[in-house]
């Protein structure tokens, strides 16, 4: 592997840097708003399934009130 000298690698990532396109606020915004949105569908769904689930274990063993 070959060596690098410290100058010359910070001179290299700042090149890559420059590069790269960052998201604005507002798609960071959006972005946010949608992993959250998604979250909380995907929780929901989960508790109806388990909901679903642990009533029909309870119908066939019989347990519960």
């Amino acid at each position: 592997m070959a060596k690098v000298n410290p100058a010359q690698f910070i001179q290299e990532v700042r090149q890559e840097v420059s590069k790269v396109t960052w998201p604005t606020r507002k798609e960071t915004g959006i972005s946010t708003a949608m992993v959250f949105v998604m979250v909380i569908l995907a929780a929901l769904f989960f508790l109806v399934v388990d909901q679903v689930l642990s009533y029909g274990v309870k119908l066939i063993f019989g347990i519960g009130a």
